[in-house]
């Protein structure tokens, strides 16, 4: 049988309609609070719903992997109350929410410095990866407590080790060499990245993973972002030509080999 070209690979996942990965930053939820003179930590509560929802959606569709901005590491910046709040919010979920997940087959998975939330929050995360682990209808990636930027320096971190114990020589490290050891590593790269809220960036989300993405910006607030919203952010991959930086005829031309 005639081995598959990397092109060919490439083209092929040009093709597919339905995003295999959608990363979101969830933006909006204090906003959506004051526009109603509730406090900030309602519409994160309000945003819980929406998580519940996409994931819902996810598995109808044929979304495989979701992956979630829940909390980054320059997050610590936010008033302490309010950073207390969501603590205790992710806790609270993680009780609640874990076991539906399980019953449902959705594989959970937390990406970033889980030992900072201290030994009882990071000991209730690891308890629900392991519950979750053979799980394969879906799985649902939370990035807390993560950067971009301190993805890849501790991907850097382990090859330097690497290079200092003698396994790896420093003169080859590539981009192949430093992939295996970033978050997500076990994923296939983000199709399709959502921001809800209005702004226009990825604020240290996924900077490695997002190289070619198609990124999608809608000014709905995250506890608005519904059903009918993903769909239109579905609709919208479904009609680009994912080119992974060769042109349009030679998409064609590869997907056709």
């Amino acid at each position: 049988m005639k081995e598959r070209s990397h092109d060919q690979d490439l083209a092929q996942a040009a093709h597919v309609t339905v995003p295999r990965h959608v990363a979101v930053i969830m933006d909006g939820n204090g906003r959506w609070a004051r526009s109603r003179a509730m406090p900030r930590i309602a519409g994160h509560r309000k945003g819980l719903e929406r998580v519940r929802e996409l994931v819902s959606v996810c598995g109808e569709k044929g979304v495989a992997n979701l992956t979630l901005f829940a909390f980054s590491s320059e997050n610590w910046r936010r008033p302490e109350q309010e950073v207390r709040l969501l603590m205790e919010l992710f806790s609270s979920a993680l009780e609640r929410e874990v076991g539906k997940l399980h019953s449902n087959g959705v594989r959970f998975c937390v990406i970033g410095d889980v030992d900072g939330f201290g030994p009882t929050l990071a000991a209730a995360i690891r308890e629900a990866e392991n519950l979750t682990r053979q799980n394969d209808r879906l799985t649902l990636t939370i990035a807390a407590n993560y950067g971009g930027r301190w993805d890849i320096a501790q991907a850097c971190r382990e090859i330097a080790r690497r290079a200092v114990a003698g396994e790896i020589d420093p003169e080859s490290v590539s981009s192949e060499t430093l992939a295996p050891h970033l978050a997500l590593a076990d994923l296939p790269e983000p199709d399709l990245f959502i921001r809800t809220g209005g702004e226009q960036r990825i604020s240290n989300f996924l900077l490695w993973q997002l190289a070619y993405t198609e990124l999608y910006f809608t000014p709905a607030l995250w506890p608005e972002f519904d059903r009918g919203h993903f769909e239109e952010a579905l609709t919208w991959y479904a009609g680009r030509q994912r080119r992974f930086g060769m042109t349009g005829d030679q998409v064609e031309a590869a997907r056709r080999a």
